[in-house]
């Protein structure tokens, strides 16, 4: 669960963005938008596909 506390004189815009890149970087936007509708089995093994490529690309 992302959380941001505000500072002493800290305005809301800043804290705003503090909070869109912390959920920006743990990745939450990403796992909704995969999840909002239904993926048909061809778009599932394209996904596979792609994911294992780019998990080869950096293992080495």
């Amino acid at each position: 669960m992302t959380q941001v506390v505000l500072g002493e004189n800290e305005g809301i815009d800043s804290a705003l963005r503090r909070f869109k890149r912390q959920v920006s970087k743990a990745g939450i936007l990403y796992d909704v938008k995969s999840h909002r509708h239904f993926e048909t089995p061809q778009d599932k093994r394209k996904r596979k596909a792609v994911a294992a490529r780019r998990k080869r690309r950096f293992n080495q």
